[in-house]
């Protein structure tokens, strides 16, 4: 079925640390397609993988992860916009079977081998060819071309995180008309499953808890107005770190049993981790899940199993740890809980039993709300908001959305002091002034440090950047040298700019090539890596579809060869051109690797083709 009525239309994509999802608005029928991938499947792994001759994307790189532990990459979104230094990446780089080192300007560099070569990854690289994958999938839907994106980030992304995924988008061969917040989008999602079902206002929790991240946003939705009142998280929190405790545990136990440690054995870890991956959900509807792995290490089968309240006991300090968070966005909202009228259930593992007993007896026996899938919630709303975004399309609901900047952004002052110009919570886009003065008499320049955090001393905060202000006229301490101008956009980006009025001197940074953030030129290179992958992978796939062909030749003339009167059937000239030719395809098809062209390769098929099927019809 062909879809022109789709051309050129814009997407929502839900970049998880685990799973992506993707989804675009349909005129036709008024409302959102959730797009299943090639496996029929409506979420995609964010899993990478690169083996000798090949890069695989989604479940092809999954299904492959035990095999080929250390060149299969995940979680790159726990990486996007981190410093290699931060105590969070040397922690994981503990968990991981890959390779992780440091770069250029402190940034991570995911360290794979492929084509026989050592190959490393910035994070936004990988993500990017996630969303390549997205993108590929939404196109083989559409039948069309797909540019523009709205792509999805936990609310708690700060500045760095959020235009890293930006840049992978770009390398995607992407327009990211907007980075959207998760919550916000699940909200959008729910607010138009339910919007006849209510009138006037209504006050709507978002607990989102996903693979990687954990975010909580309250909002108020009035008719067509979403209203974000306050937001909290941790983008270091969800289902993985309840995988991790599980896969501790089960080795320490395959320690006891066995006294063997496969701590330094990846294969065997990656394949116990997708057995406790699978436990995990077994436990959100059975009490007991049961651990079964063949060989897990040494030829030793390991079988165990786990009931239900060892993994709530073994995770209640991170169940605990999420309603904290619930706790803070309802106080920084200046909201009691009574007034919340739905708590919205987003990202697989809201559904573990245990986190939600614990947000019910908060919100005091209130029903939560499980109308709407956790899984595709949020791709559900950046869809909305792509066809909100595009010229053109009709149908669609309008719908104002009114997001909030995650953390206090502001400048320091002597002695260190955080000086809030932005603070949290505040409703974006925003502008904002502060006039500041010289701190020594005849100052004639001023450096401005651009701060983000919730830290009283400004050199515990996140250092965004910093310029100096030159030209300001000679004069006592404390006359006005400087009005900074805080600037934050639809995406949550921001720009600082200080001009001094008495000399008309002017300066200003848009955060965007600060040492945690690619430059222009790498982000070029990259994309230029990107288009090599590309053609890269049509070539194998050209490959392996001549090499199939081939292949399948070969079996056609074996079998024709087994038959008992063959004798009868062909003649001798016939019998050794038949044998003679599969010696000759099976030695090409033997000797594929790299060694022979494509071209030949394709050319050898057309004369079996052409000279061998009306030999193989004579034996049927």
């Amino acid at each position: 079925m062909k879809r022109k009525h789709e051309t050129n239309c814009a997407v929502g994509i839900d970049l998880g640390t685990t799973y992506s999802c993707v989804a675009v608005w349909q005129e036709q029928h008024c409302r959102v397609e959730i797009i299943h991938n090639d496996q029929g499947n409506k979420t995609t792994p964010s899993f990478v993988a690169f083996t000798k001759n090949q890069r695989l994307i989604g479940d092809a790189a999954k299904n492959q992860a035990s095999a080929n532990p250390q060149n299969t990459v995940f979680d790159a979104k726990r990486l996007i916009g981190r410093k290699f230094s931060d105590p969070i990446v040397q922690d994981d780089i503990l968990l991981w079977p890959f390779k992780v080192v440091a770069g250029v300007g402190d940034r991570p560099m995911i360290t794979v081998k492929y084509e026989d070569q050592e190959k490393q990854l910035y994070a936004e690289e990988v993500s990017s060819m996630v969303l390549t994958k997205m993108r590929e999938i939404a196109e083989k839907y559409l039948e069309s071309p797909v540019k523009d994106a709205v792509v999805t980030v936990p609310a708690y992304f700060n500045d760095a995180q959020r235009k890293a995924t930006i840049d992978a988008g770009v390398i995607a061969g992407l327009n990211v008309m907007r980075v959207m917040n998760e919550p916000t989008a699940a909200a959008v999602a729910y607010g138009l499953d339910k919007r006849t079902d209510y009138d006037g206002e209504r006050n709507i929790f978002v607990f989102d808890l996903g693979g990687g991240t954990f975010d909580v946003s309250l909002l108020t939705i009035k008719g067509d107005v979403f209203k974000v009142k306050a937001t909290a998280g941790n983008t270091h929190l969800g289902g993985e770190d309840f995988d991790n405790r599980m896969v501790n545990y089960f080795v320490q136990e395959f320690n006891r049993k066995n006294k063997v440690d496969i701590c330094g054995n990846s294969k065997a870890l990656r394949r116990l981790r997708t057995a406790c991956e699978r436990a995990k959900r077994s436990l959100s509807f059975l009490v007991v899940a049961s651990i079964e792995v063949d060989s897990l290490f040494q030829g030793i089968d390991f079988s165990s199993s786990i009931n239900r309240a060892k993994f709530e006991e073994m995770n209640m300090d991170l169940f605990n740890e999420c309603m904290k968070t619930v706790e803070s966005c309802l106080t920084d909202a200046k909201m009691d809980k009574g007034r919340v009228d739905d708590v919205v259930l987003v990202g697989g593992s809201s559904r573990i039993p245990k986190v939600q007993q614990l947000l019910q007896d908060f919100f005091k026996g209130k029903e939560l709300c499980m109308s709407i899938n956790p899984d595709e919630a949020v791709a559900y709303g950046a869809a909305v908001q792509a066809a909100l975004l595009s010229e053109g399309v009709t149908n669609v609901p309008k719908l104002v959305l009114q997001d909030v900047t995650p953390l206090s952004l502001g400048t320091s002052l002597i002695g260190d002091i955080m000086n809030v110009v932005i603070p949290k919570n505040t409703c974006i886009p925003v502008n904002k002034t502060k006039v500041y003065g010289t701190s020594v008499d005849n100052q004639t320049s001023t450096l401005i440090k651009v701060y983000e955090g919730e830290r009283t001393k400004a050199s515990d905060n996140n250092l965004l950047g910093y310029f100096i202000l030159h030209g300001i006229p000679p004069a006592p301490r404390g006359s006005p040298s400087s009005v900074v101008c805080f600037d934050i956009d639809e995406n949550g980006i921001l720009t600082v700019s200080a001009k001094n009025n008495a000399s008309g001197s002017s300066n200003k940074i848009t955060i965007t090539n600060h040492k945690e953030r690619l430059s222009s030129e790498e982000v070029k290179k990259l994309i230029q890596e990107a288009e090599k992958y590309q053609i890269e992978d049509k070539k194998f796939l050209r490959r392996a579809t001549v090499v199939n062909a081939l292949d399948y030749y070969i079996y056609k003339m074996s079998k024709a060869l087994e038959k008992e009167d063959i004798d009868t059937k062909l003649s001798s000239e016939e019998i050794e051109k038949i044998k003679s030719t599969i010696a000759v395809t099976t030695n090409l098809v033997d000797e594929n690797n790299h060694v022979v062209e494509i071209d030949d390769l394709e050319d050898h098929l057309k004369k079996l083709e052409s000279g061998m099927e009306q030999i193989i019809a004579k034996t049927i």
